[in-house]
């Protein structure tokens, strides 16, 4: 426990009552990214809420020390807006989180993502739509994202989980908590093949005005969001609208017009996303992004130790086979694609993550490399 001791400024800062993302991250600026100063500074402040005053001064050390008995679990972390893995695309928020708590892998945060969101009530048809598009899009490359809910999200994590895929859950309540009760087994399961990540401390139960914070983060993790099926009243249609504000690509199914849950994505379409039909498409679209974050995170990363696994540590089946091909060689996309028997929408999403990697390189002419380590 005492390892994690630095960790309960940070977990007082948190539950702050009237605090918020935006206030500590003020407050850190404004201090050196030290929570032990912003501590300091605050409680020193007279002018404060008589609640927010009264927990910085009296902290229930008690709660304090069940989130860091949360922490000291395997598997589980407090990832810090000043930490060196942050997700760079949530700095790119205009409302960024200060923390995440996170069960499970948290280097997933930084792949590539595609968020996947729809109707809590969905068809058949549209979870199986959403099935579908998961499994496609992360044999791409892409690593599946949604909110755990009822309907298209949770279709979309167990597509990804049938397929031996990593999935990222962000949800809305404590990380300590499943909401649906339905959903505690599918939990389970991405956090020990993925990543769960909350923004709220452990205990947190769930409440109405916590998921437009959770579909923030969702949206802003995520290169892109897919809209399978909506009603008019949908919350996808507040998580589509984010990634719009946070200029993210927005995509949206279209449906029969005799179906409730088409509207939403009908409108999206009118109001300027993307009308798609099939995954490549969307594999399509969001490259250039994908190539964007390459850059970021490599010139975030630069400096970091060097892992002490194989540089292809990890890689699956099909990014194995493809590294296999390109050791022969410099190869075309077409090339690659006769010699893997993997479609061209399926090896660009690969190889955009291999670069990602430092394993291939792309050279004039539109021809990929290895590079030798």
């Amino acid at each position: 426990m005492t390892t994690l001791e630095p960790y309960r400024p940070w977990l007082v800062l948190l539950r702050t009552p009237a605090l918020g993302p935006g206030g500590l991250r003020r407050a850190l600026a404004a201090h050196a990214d030290s929570a032990d100063a912003v501590l300091a500074a605050l409680r020193a402040r007279t002018d404060l809420p008589e609640p927010t005053r009264r927990w910085l001064q009296r902290p229930d050390e008690r709660r304090l020390d069940d989130d860091l008995a949360w922490l000291a679990q395997p598997g589980h972390r407090l990832l810090l807006c000043t930490d060196e893995d942050f997700p760079p695309l949530l700095e790119a928020m205009a409302q960024p989180p200060a923390a995440l708590f996170v069960a499970g892998d948290a280097g997933l945060l930084l792949h590539p993502q595609l968020a996947i969101v729809g109707a809590r009530a969905a068809t058949l048809s549209g979870r199986c739509i959403a099935r579908a598009f998961a499994q496609a899009l992360g044999h791409a490359g892409f690593v599946i994202t949604s909110g755990l809910a009822d309907g298209i999200d949770g279709a979309a994590h167990q597509a990804a989980l049938d397929a031996g895929l990593p999935t990222v859950a962000v949800i809305g309540t404590g990380p300590d908590r499943v909401y649906p009760r339905k959903h505690r087994e599918l939990a389970r399961k991405v956090v020990a093949h993925g990543v769960m990540v909350s923004e709220f401390p452990p205990g947190t139960a769930a409440r109405s005005d916590h998921f437009p914070r959770r579909n923030r983060i969702l949206s802003g993790l995520a290169l892109g969001t897919l809209v399978v099926e909506a009603g008019l009243s949908s919350g996808s249609l507040i998580t589509a609208r984010l990634a719009a504000e946070q200029g993210r690509e927005v995509f949206a199914l279209p449906g029969s017009i005799h179906n409730p849950l088409a509207q939403g994505c009908h409108r999206l379409i009118r109001d300027g996303a993307r009308l798609v039909e099939t995954a490549g498409e969307i594999v399509e679209a969001l490259a250039p992004a994908a190539v964007a974050l390459g850059h970021v995170l490599a010139s975030r990363l630069e400096h970091a130790a060097p892992s002490q696994a194989g540089p292809d540590a990890g890689l699956d089946p099909a990014a194995r086979a493809l590294l296999e091909a390109l050791g022969h060689g410099p190869m075309a996309l077409d090339e690659l694609a006769d010699c893997t028997g993997q479609t061209v929408a399926s090896l660009t999403a690969t190889l955009l993550v291999l670069e990602v990697d430092g394993l291939v390189e792309l050279l004039p002419g539109n021809r990929y490399q290895r590079i030798q380590g």
